[in-house]
């Protein structure tokens, strides 16, 4: 019996460790991960861009409340950042959440970002299910340039806002058409990259988050919290070229599901395009 006793009590002393380490991660500073692209016709004495992308918010208490996105927003500012893109999911829905916050709320500390182009964003599938008319408000009251199947020039970028594809808002054939209409090097912004076979031109990158890069991926099982591309790992994780396409595909920086990361440590691309 005491032999039992000993053997429920370390089993939970190493499952408070494993949720106590989870947290940690999910809490970490992101890792902020660099790129360049080259493009070939670049305007002369035009000087590269600077691109931030940050997606997956998830905004809740205990892991990412209001006030440690303002900290990490001053953060990102530090790294000049010519233009930021935010590819979705400002809400969330998560288990165990101590606090929720509205959509007023969550877009407030956004309007600290300080960048010449500015901020352009689209919708995910947790913004759509949860309050898609006040996050439209919310965010164009703040400033912030969002998206629908539209597209719009920034300085020598043109970039194309393409709707959810996980929630089936989402039409290519229309960004691309607004994309083509104006001047730039064309870059495409979306939540899911599961977009990117629908592409019947490439573009200079496309840019994503939605998957969480598994956000829990545990070696033992082959498992992960977040696996919600149809395409399997394809497109799950990283700087990725898929037949000749650039693609980057952020883990975010907020939680799904739960607030625990293993193997996936928030993070956020800066990437610097020109010639």
């Amino acid at each position: 019996m005491r032999k039992f006793k000993y053997t429920l009590l370390l089993l939970a002393v190493v499952g408070l460790a494993l949720v106590a380490r989870g947290y940690w991660n999910a809490t970490r500073d992101p890792i902020v991960r660099t790129a360049t692209i080259n493009i070939a016709d670049w305007p002369e004495n035009v000087p590269p861009v600077k691109v931030l992308l940050i997606s997956d918010i998830h905004m809740t208490a205990p892991d990412l409340p209001p006030e440690r996105m303002s900290r990490l927003i001053d953060d990102f500012n530090a790294l000049s950042p010519d233009l930021v893109l935010i590819a979705g999911d400002f809400y969330s829905g998560k288990r165990f959440a101590t606090r929720r916050y509205s959509a007023a709320e969550i877009v407030a500390p956004l309007k600290r970002f300080k960048a010449r182009y500015g901020v352009v964003t689209v919708l995910g599938n947790h913004d759509i299910w949860h309050d898609e008319a006040g996050f439209k408000r919310e965010l164009r009251k703040a400033g912030l340039t969002l998206l629908e199947n539209q597209a719009v020039q920034r300085g020598p970028l043109v970039v194309g806002g393409v709707g959810d594809e996980f929630t089936n808002n989402d039409d290519v054939p229309k960004t691309l058409t607004a994309m083509q209409a104006l001047p730039g090097a064309p870059i495409i912004l979306t939540h899911s990259p599961d977009i990117v076979p629908k592409l019947s031109s490439g573009v200079a990158a496309v840019f994503a988050g939605h998957t969480h890069c598994g956000q829990a991926n545990l070696p033992w099982s082959g498992a992960s919290i977040n696996s919600s591309s149809r395409y399997g790992m394809r497109f799950q994780c990283g700087d990725l070229t898929d037949k000749g396409q650039r693609v980057f595909v952020t883990a975010g920086l907020g939680t799904s599901v739960i607030w625990l990361r293993y193997g996936a440590p928030p993070d956020a691309w800066l990437v610097t395009i020109g010639r």
